[in-house]
């Protein structure tokens, strides 16, 4: 593949990744353990404009990741246009949850895990880093978020 286009400023880059935050609807996720193992997986989320909120049982590798270690990556599939998203985590039960959140969640993605098995929660993802880049020509100037703040 032959790169053709010129790289984007900060600001488009900025604007690139608030669109796919609202046009989305699969983001992965990487936690890791208190031993440090590594989990990936798939989820559906929500951008309420601040936050990321994710649910999956509490139970699951991911699910204990999140509550326990309180740290998350998240990441769009394309590879060309790469989003990486580094955040902070806090767990809600289905009785915690702020109804604009569930709310959101469920017109989103047609479910509402508070109906579903108990043993579901609702994870908020508060981005401390973004980084976004298309090819190698993008990866000065990457860093759009910092300390949760962005930069542009």
């Amino acid at each position: 593949m032959k790169i053709t286009e010129p790289p984007r400023g900060p600001e488009q880059r900025k604007r690139d990744v608030l669109a796919r935050l609202e046009r989305e609807s699969d983001v992965w996720v990487a936690t890791a353990g208190t031993d440090g193992s590594p989990c990936l997986v798939a989820l559906w989320f929500v951008w309420d404009g601040e936050f990321v909120w994710l649910s999956t049982r509490v139970s699951n590798p991911t699910g204990r990741n999140l509550r326990d270690g309180a740290r998350a990556r998240l990441a769009f599939a394309d590879t060309r246009d790469v989003v990486l998203l580094d955040g902070e985590a806090a767990v809600f039960t289905a009785q915690e949850v702020p109804s604009a959140a569930a709310g959101a969640f469920l017109a989103r993605t047609g479910w509402d895990p508070r109906e579903d098995s108990p043993s579901y929660a609702y994870f908020r993802v508060r981005p401390l880093a973004v980084q976004a880049w298309r090819e190698e020509h993008e990866l000065r100037g990457r860093h759009l978020m910092r300390d949760g703040e962005w930069a542009v």
